[in-house]
């Protein structure tokens, strides 16, 4: 009975000025402002609210003297209605691409190794498949990518599934660990130390992801582990031009993964510090929203992601992670 009505009350009473309110509820927290930005006055924006309310059954802001706030039921509301105006909007997008001779579009969002590995040449095949593919690519921390992704303003995410809550709504397909070193410029003074140890560097300048990334909480405990404090000198960022330009400039360390600077090494401008880094990463992969239908840009993506992912990273690597 409850799965009807739900089915009746989105196919009939949920309309897109409705979604619109809400999203504008959310990012104002007052109904007076969110009525503004909607282009209504404000007993209408109140009215509609009510209405969505009562036709759901549940209260979706609380009133306070500072303005609303949204419910557990409003953020869930609120979220997949911020979905549906992103899956409107790219179908818009599409339809466009599709009339100027376009193949289609496809959003992917990436963590910095295969950002760096599997989605250049992923995107290389493509295009000398499809030249007219529109392909828009964003680099970041797991966390803000996967909420795009539930949100729809992403098609594909290379990264990880931290927060269990989202797991029953993703798809998530393991592809490789992520080993880290310790990367600085070449000519740097510790870069021939035999028996370097963490005690010899934790005085140094150091570029350091934010706190809020998976690596970071990962090197603070290393050096706690040891009896150490952990390194003060510190430049917080995981942008790959202003980490290799501080490098290059400085004596600085950073943790990266040798995949994502190898061309540096290669070419000598960068180098690794001989000592080993005991930190274990969870396996990045690809992750896709369950059931979601796929623009055809987008399935072309996921397609040559997956099979350049196959060329690039061992099946024992694969297999390890499904495990």
């Amino acid at each position: 009975m409850i799965r009807s009505q739900s089915n009746w009350f989105v196919r009939s009473r949920l309309k897109t000025r409705q979604i619109v309110l809400l999203l504008h509820l959310d990012e104002k927290r007052s109904v007076v402002r969110a009525a503004e930005a909607a282009g209504m006055t404000q007993p209408a924006a109140s009215k509609l609210l009510s209405e969505l309310e009562e036709a759901i059954g549940v209260k979706l802001f609380e009133r306070h003297a500072r303005g609303i706030e949204p419910t557990w039921y409003g953020d869930i509301l609120i979220r997949h209605a911020r979905a549906a105006l992103a899956e409107i909007g790219r179908a818009h997008d599409e339809i466009m691409a599709l009339k100027s001779g376009l193949t289609g579009h496809a959003a992917i969002g990436t963590v910095v190794n295969p950002g760096v590995y599997l989605v250049p040449p992923a995107i290389t095949a493509a295009k000398k498949l499809h030249p007219g593919i529109r392909i828009s690519v964003e680099l970041n921390h797991s966390r803000p990518l996967v909420a795009k992704l539930l949100e729809g303003r992403l098609d594909i995410v290379i990264g990880r599934v931290l927060d269990a809550d989202c797991e029953r709504d993703l798809d998530f397909e393991p592809l490789a660990e992520e080993p880290h070193s310790l990367v600085v410029r070449t000519g740097h003074p510790l870069a021939k130390r035999r028996n370097l140890s963490l005690v010899d560097l934790v005085d140094q300048a150091w570029v350091l992801p934010p706190l809020e990334s998976l690596l970071r909480p990962r090197m603070n405990a290393l050096f706690q582990e040891h009896g150490l404090p952990i390194p003060a000198n510190v430049v917080e960022t995981s942008d790959m031009p202003v980490i290799t330009g501080l490098l290059r400039a400085s004596d600085a360390i950073a943790p990266m993964t040798e995949e994502a600077v190898r061309p540096y090494i290669d070419t000598g401008v960068l180098a690794l510090l001989p000592i080993t880094l005991d930190i274990r990463m969870d396996h990045f992969g690809i992750v896709t929203r369950r059931r979601q239908v796929l623009s055809p840009g987008a399935e072309i993506m996921l397609r040559i992601i997956r099979e350049t992912a196959a060329r690039l990273y061992p099946v024992r690597d694969r297999a390890r992670a499904r495990r």
